[in-house]
């Protein structure tokens, strides 16, 4: 019988990373991770570690001797490496813009010869200050002004969009982009500013919530498990290549009554408190009032809509 190809994973010891190694794992694949752990950790890997069909390489996708190689022997790859989190790119815009331009033209180059399907991860930032209820792949993008360093990462990812769909256009590389819209779930960390595991953990340790603004900001969460399934599905898909898909839930709700639904789910006596923006972050902090997918595309072709509800999202992470 013959061997079935590697998939490599860039970003593989990240949040959403680990969850798809595991989940190729169990599928039966052979998995390279690529991570150089700036914001991953090999923590999220532990538990299958030492599976006898994962490799892990510490590196920089840019400074990883074997890449050509183990891009040519992939069936596919799953471009998740990036610097990522609200606090990372407030107060290291120049390390952000780099990672994410570099690695990402470094690895499209890689692939390009082989044709090697690549699934590159954008994210919801690339709408900006659109106002629209919810945002479609087809929408016009609205990035802040450049002076506002939180808008330097929409502008990088949407760059690597551009990049990935050149690479498509010109040299007929098989790409896919996705939009990720506040994935959240077990072994995410609040380190970097993600909301969810900020407001869990201070729930349970009984301290108080720290809500930034007037907490009236709107999002919409989508459990890893869900996005895991939708990336899966997606380069599995033919149909979906040269495409840009959403990937996000669509139950949208306050940060402020995101954490009252935190402190009532488990039974916290935790008080809520208020945060300046310019307090948490920087003077002339620029954030989005509203974020919602339209996700319609993602069901059409792969079948699959992220369905699971914020209370069991909150339950699981927390049990985790």
């Amino acid at each position: 019988m013959a061997t079935k190809q590697p998939i490599l994973v860039t970003g593989g010891a990240g949040f959403i990373g680990s969850h798809l190694v595991e989940r190729l794992l169990a599928a039966g694949q052979s998995v390279v991770v690529i991570d150089d752990l700036s914001t991953g950790s090999r923590e999220n890997l532990r538990a299958f570690a030492t599976h006898p069909r994962l490799r892990i390489i510490e590196s920089k996708i840019s400074n990883c001797g074997e890449l050509a190689a183990l891009v040519a022997e992939s069936e596919y790859v799953y471009h998740l490496a990036a610097a990522v989190g609200v606090d990372l790119v407030v107060k290291s815009a120049i390390h952000v813009i780099e990672t994410n331009l570099h690695e990402t033209e470094v690895l499209l180059e890689a692939a390009a010869p082989h044709g090697v399907p690549v699934l590159v991860a954008s994210t919801s930032e690339v709408y900006g200050k659109s106002q629209k209820p919810g945002f479609s792949e087809e929408d016009d993008l609205l990035i802040g002004p450049p002076h506002q360093s939180r808008w330097s990462y929409a502008c990088s990812k949407l760059m690597d969009e551009f990049l990935a769909l050149a690479f498509t256009k010109e040299r007929g590389l098989p790409v896919t982009i996705v939009r990720l819209f506040n994935t959240v779930g077990p072994r995410q960390t609040g380190r970097y500013g993600m909301v969810l595991p900020r407001f869990i953990a201070a729930a349970k340790a009984g301290t108080p919530l720290k809500v930034f603004g007037d907490g009236q900001q709107s999002r919409c969460f989508c459990y890893v498990g869900d996005t895991v399934e939708s990336l899966v599905r997606l380069q599995n898909s033919p149909a979906a290549r040269g495409e840009i898909f959403n990937i996000g839930g669509t139950e949208e709700i306050t940060i402020l009554d995101l954490a009252k639904r935190v402190i009532e789910t488990l039974g916290s006596q935790s008080p809520i408190e208020f945060v300046p923006y310019a307090q948490a972050y920087a003077p002339g902090f620029d954030d989005m009032r509203r974020r919602k997918p339209l996700t319609e595309k993602l069901t059409r072709v792969t079948g699959f809509t992220p369905a699971t509800s914020l209370r069991e999202i909150i339950q699981r992470t927390a049990a985790a």
